[in-house]
């Protein structure tokens, strides 16, 4: 079984499973128990984007904790 990536608690950017920081937005809080896997090509038009507030292309987790 793969092990999962961590995502980031303040933005929810999907980062490398060896990553202290977020690629992101440089936040150190990662973690693995996160939910959901969404990938936002254009945000600027999407909908999706919008309601999490997301500025940048990239994979995000839907659920953090």
């Amino acid at each position: 079984m793969a092990k999962k990536r961590l995502a980031c608690r303040e933005c929810h950017y999907v980062n490398e499973l060896d990553a202290t920081t977020c690629t992101n937005c440089g936040s150190s809080s990662l973690t693995e128990d996160w939910a959901g896997y969404v990938i936002i090509t254009h945000p600027e038009t999407s909908e999706i984007a919008v309601e999490m507030k997301v500025d940048e292309p990239g994979g995000y987790a839907l659920k953090v904790r």
